[in-house]
């Protein structure tokens, strides 16, 4: 197949997006940064559901988690739901085989020169670095990839519900709308399954709303201000396509 028409290199680009910015997430999302401290502002220390002195420590995947959905939406809005299936769901395979990969390369015995090595001033070593960045638990894994495929089945769904009901109006609505449900949901699902059913953690569920409710606070804020972002998209993409021919996939997205 050659990528001749607009549609298919649309598609493709597209596409490739949606699952590099899926993979990325999984990777640096081991990375966990305070929001606060970041904007240079003092932490809320939160006291929700009895869990005391909660603050904005946000996983460093929420940088693409955003893109992913826009891109969910734009994929949904011009391709329709089937697409967006498909693509979810090679997303999770693709996941599910570059931890596989990581986990194999984990196994390999290190070079001897590789192992110690001063990096900025700090001796390091380098296999145990690897696989502490690398190396995520089976229970975070699986959290994670089950809440993506949750996450984005409830996203197209409740995207073309309300689609039905403002028909071509109302982008914001049925985009942002959908974002911010599906986030929610997955929010909870990551941190109960890797958190709560991990019989390493076993938090209570007292600790799991109570974080739960300040990730999906921070992701609600920035699903409301990333709509901009995707009129941006969206114009963008009708440029390209032409008046015409955006149309014609619109209506043939929405069938």
């Amino acid at each position: 197949m050659t990528f001749k028409t607009k549609e298919s290199r649309l598609l493709l680009v597209l596409g490739s997006f949606f699952v590099a910015n899926a993979i990325l997430s999984e990777f640096i999302g081991v990375k966990i940064f305070t929001v606060e401290g970041t904007l240079g502002i003092k932490q809320f220390d939160i006291n929700l559901l009895g869990v005391p002195n909660l603050s904005f420590n946000m996983s460093a995947g929420v940088l693409t988690w955003p893109l992913i959905f826009i891109m969910t939406d734009i994929i949904n809005e011009y391709f329709g739901v089937r697409q967006v299936r498909f693509l979810s769901i090679l997303t999770a395979v693709l996941i599910a085989y570059a931890f596989f990969i990581v986990g194999a390369a984990m196994q390999l015995t290190p070079s001897d020169f590789w192992v110690n090595q001063n990096i900025q001033g700090h001796q390091l070593n380098m296999n145990a670095a690897f696989a502490g960045i690398f190396g995520q638990g089976m229970w975070i894994i699986v959290g994670s990839i089950i809440a993506f495929l949750i996450g984005q089945i409830a996203d197209v769904l409740i995207f073309h519900k309300i689609k039905k009901v403002t028909g071509d109006k109302a982008l914001w609505l049925r985009a942002t709308g959908s974002t911010v449900v599906s986030q929610c949901i997955d929010s909870f699902v990551v941190i109960f399954i890797a958190f709560y059913l991990n019989p390493q953690y076993h938090w209570s569920w007292q600790m799991v709303a109570a974080i739960g409710l300040v990730n999906y606070t921070y992701k609600f804020i920035v699903a409301i201000l990333m709509t901009p972002i995707l009129y941006l998209v969206h114009g963008i993409i009708d440029g390209y396509l032409g008046k015409d021919l955006a149309q014609r996939m619109i209506k043939m997205a929405g069938r």
